[in-house]
């Protein structure tokens, strides 16, 4: 088992730089701030915009192709536990921990809806979960607190977006405001920072999307890493004069070759049930049968005991007793663990506590 690295959020984290934000714009936050050394990098403003990088890493700023998002980077911070798309979504939006919000995996196993895919909403077979996710996440979230306390919450996001249930769920309160290209994100952006009073969150899922189906060594992962770069570099040459944008994502990536993948047959998973990412494995099951897996697969099991720290700190979200798995299995630096249900088909993936996974850029424009 290589290195983890458990997220830092006393200061060091997404969560901080959301909350950073908030106690900026209102003078106080549900979680604390960056840390002073981060938080002096940041310079204040009116109006602030957050653009989420889905899926580039500290690591990946190294691409011949991202010299204009390295030029603007200032430091790291970390991405929650799990490292993944839904967790850290749900933690700006809410500007809380994943112990306090609730959603703490990718699959998740809950009560009377089975195992869920957080991002898309669907069960196990690939049909719509029937559940109103309006409500899913604690309230008031980040949004509602910013409208109450007299800041305008936008969220410019991808127009298919529109009307979904991770929409629903994460943008509770917020302004919607969708873009169809990449042109008219920056047009939108820039257009929505004009105005003093306004936090407008923006998200690329280009570098995501290329290193999940191509891997960092394909020509549409350099396409997309020479996109968000051109897109930031767009957004902070037109940037208006009282606006500060900050840039980070949700997560790193890693590629995995085809014989770097452990697949789980039924037999192997047994009576266990295993939710979560294939590089953070959730299981619930008997001791025995916990033991005998982890006989069996490159990993390293981490009891809920020390798991549970690793998602926060602060009142456990109501419901969070009965989502938390008994542990989780931390794959090996070099390996996936796939049971039936995960898709086999990707190269690149995420999820764990490597820090490839979690370090993730902090970069300042304006």
């Amino acid at each position: 088992m290589s290195d983890i690295r458990v997220p830092d959020h006393s200061g060091g984290s997404i969560l901080n730089v959301i909350a950073e934000i908030e106690r900026r714009l209102l003078g106080d936050a549900p979680s604390p701030g960056l840390h002073p050394e981060l938080a002096a990098l940041v310079p204040k403003a009116s109006t602030y915009v957050l653009v989420l990088l889905d899926g580039l890493g500290d690591h990946q700023l190294d691409h011949p192709g991202a010299k204009g998002l390295a030029a603007d980077r200032v430091g790291t911070v970390d991405a929650p536990f799990p490292s993944t798309t839904s967790v850290a979504l749900a933690t700006i939006g809410t500007g809380l921990p994943p112990r306090r919000h609730g959603l703490i995996g990718h699959l998740m196993s809950l009560p009377g809806l089975g195992i869920v895919n957080t991002l898309k909403w669907i069960g196990r077979r690939g049909t719509p979960v029937d559940a109103d996710t309006t409500d899913f996440l604690p309230s008031p979230n980040t949004w509602e607190r910013l409208r109450a306390g007299g800041i305008e919450p936008i969220a410019a996001q991808p127009g298919d977006f529109i009307g979904s249930p991770l929409t629903k769920m994460v943008y509770r309160g917020a302004r919607f405001e969708p873009f169809w290209s990449v042109d008219d994100a920056v047009d939108a952006v820039t257009m929505l920072a004009g105005e003093p009073g306004r936090f407008v969150f923006a998200y690329l899922p280009h570098v995501d999307f290329a290193a999940h189906v191509a891997g960092q060594s394909s020509s549409m992962y350099d396409q997309a890493i020479g996109t968000v770069a051109d897109v930031w570099e767009a957004m902070a040459a037109r940037l208006p004069q009282d606006a500060v944008m900050i840039g980070t994502a949700d997560h790193g990536h890693l590629d995995f070759r085809e014989e770097h993948k452990v697949i789980l047959s039924r037999e192997t998973v047994g009576d266990l049930e295993l939710f979560g990412d294939p590089r953070a494995l959730y299981a619930r099951g008997t001791p025995d049968e916990i033991e005998r897996l982890a006989q069996e697969i490159p990993a390293t099991w981490h009891p809920l005991s020390e798991m549970e720290s690793w998602l926060g700190e602060g009142p456990a979200h109501p419901d969070l007793a009965k989502r938390l798995p008994d542990g989780v299995f931390l794959a090996d630096q070099e390996k996936l663990i796939l049971p039936s249900r995960m898709d086999k088909r990707l190269i690149g993936y995420h999820g764990g506590l490597s820090p490839e996974e979690v370090r993730v850029p902090l970069l300042v424009a304006g």
